[in-house]
Order: C-alpha cells, then sequence, then structure tokens
C-alpha cells in the first residue's frame, strides 16, 4: 500500500517585496492590515500621529520584514509628502496604497459645526485624493498597482450620528470607481472595503454614546449590536487586514472598481 500523503495548497498572492504604505497604521484597521501585508512578503511603511504607538507597531514588523515609519497627520497634505517621500528612500517606489484614517465626529447633522464639516472632508477625502497623486504616477510607469481605500457600511446604510461619514464615504465609493475606469488601462486596480462593526476603537467610542443615550450596559449594546449581524457577531481587524492582503495581491488582478462589504453581513442593500 502507498503511504498516504497530505498536500496542503497554499495560496502565493505573489505581492513579495512590493512596497506597501497604509495610512493611520499604528493601531485598529490599519495596523491589521499593514500585519497582514508584511506577512505576505511586503516592505511597509506605516504612519500615525503618536509616535510611541507608531514605533511599537514598526517594531513588529521589523519581526517579519523590512519595514519604515513616519510621524504624519492624514490631515496634512505636507505630512503626507513627507511619509510618502521618505517610504520611497527607505523601500523604493510604492506599488500598493491601502488609504484609512480615523472617524469623522460622532455627531447629528444639526450638532454639527462648519470647521467639523471641514475638518472631516480633509481628513476623511482630501487625504485620500493627495495619497493617491502621489503614488499613481510611479504605478502608471511601472504599469502595476495596487490602490485600496478603507471606508464603512455607512457608505451603503447611513447612521444617523455618523452624519459628515455617512456622506463623504458613500463619495469615496463614486472615487473608487471613475479612478478604477481612469487606471485600469495602466494595469492599477483601485477597490474599496465598505467595513462593517468591526472591535476598534472607533466602534468603543460609538458604544460609549449609545450606552450613555439607551441606558444599557456596554454588555447589553454589543450583544445588541451582535443579534443585529447575520453572523451574530462583531469583526476583527485582521478579518480587514486579511482581505486588504487579497485585493492588493496578484490573485486579485481581475477585480477593479468595487466596494466590496466586509460586514457579516450587516448591510441589508442588495446593490
Amino acid at each position: 500500500m502507498l503511504p498516504l500523503r497530505l498536500y496542503i495548497h497554499v495560496m502565493d498572492l505573489q505581492i513579495e517585496d512590493r512596497v506597501a504604505m497604509v495610512a493611520a497604521s499604528s493601531k485598529g484597521l490599519g495596523k491589521a492590515c499593514a500585519l497582514a501585508l508584511a506577512r505576505e512578503g511586503c516592505r511597509v511603511s506605516i504612519c500615525a500621529r503618536h509616535s510611541d504607538e507608531l514605533e511599537r507597531v514598526k517594531d513588529e514588523l521589523l519581526d517579519i520584514g523590512p519595514a519604515h515609519a513616519t510621524r504624519a497627520d492624514v490631515s496634512s497634505p505636507e505630512d503626507l509628502r513627507n511619509w510618502y517621500e521618505e517610504t520611497v528612500d527607505a523601500l523604493g517606489q510604492v506599488d500598493i496604497l491601502v488609504t484609512n484614517t480615523g472617524g469623522p465626529p460622532v455627531k447629528k447633522f444639526m450638532e454639527l459645526e462648519d470647521d467639523e464639516w471641514r475638518i472631516g472632508v480633509q481628513s476623511t477625502l482630501l487625504n485620500v485624493v493627495t495619497l493617491s497623486r502621489l503614488v499613481l504616477p510611479g504605478m502608471q510607469s511601472r504599469r502595476w498597482g495596487r490602490i485600496v481605500h478603507l471606508t464603512s457600511l455607512v457608505a451603503k446604510q447611513p447612521i444617523d450620528e455618523l452624519t459628515i461619514s455617512s456622506t463623504i464615504r458613500s463619495g469615496l465609493s463614486g472615487l473608487t470607481k471613475t479612478m478604477a475606469n481612469q487606471f485600469g488601462p495602466d494595469r492599477i486596480t483601485v477597490n474599496a472595503i465598505l467595513t462593517g462593526h468591526i472591535l476598534t476603537d472607533r466602534q468603543y467610542a460609538l458604544a460609549e454614546r449609545r450606552v450613555h443615550e439607551s441606558g444599557l450596559s456596554y454588555d447589553q449594546y454589543f450583544n445588541q449590536a451582535a443579534a443585529e449581524i447575520p453572523l451574530r457577531r462583531l469583526g476583527e481587524p485582521k478579518e480587514i487586514g486579511e482581505v486588504v492582503a487579497f485585493l492588493a495581491s496578484e490573485r486579485a488582478s481581475y477585480i477593479t472598481g468595487v466596494s466590496l462589504q466586509v460586514d457579516g453581513g450587516v448591510i441589508k442593500s442588495t446593490w
């Protein structure tokens, strides 16, 4: 009798040695994306506002492979330009860009001031424009690139107290499609991920407001939130990171212009 052999097929994403920039990546979704790309062999550059947290994540990345970190505020075009230039100097030309930010204020429409709208547009939309403009010429010249925008379920299913986010995230879906149309001929894919209820600092900030308004305990609130999700649980950041790594890969070379729901099924819309 021939010996029984177990063959395990591991999907090679074919992005080893690609240079990836991941914005706002000292924690939460950004950190999860940076680690997922590093595990696939990418050379990863990260940025964040707080140096201590940034250096801790950089050390984690260096345990996996080449990495770089720049202290930068994603709402500052000058900081983003500096981060890009440092990345190219340290790691080489950028192949993969993951745009990401913290969320705008948690407020309903009549609670918002004009300055909060301006800051929201700058930190949630214009930073995406700035970073994309920086990396696209190089991607076009090499005829290869991956851009992934991290957005939110509110792009399809607005939430009352996330007024600014609901407005801008739907716009990012439109931007994703127009960028995909324009840069597809250069073999550059552009996709967005509509994240669901993921256990990040942002989710806990929302919980704090809703617990205060409803009188529920934190356990009651999270149990209620999970009950509204078909998979009956909130997501983990790594589940977003792994999808980002796939969309950034050679295996996803025929996927572009997509706003992909990674939400446990919570978005009710069929479009």
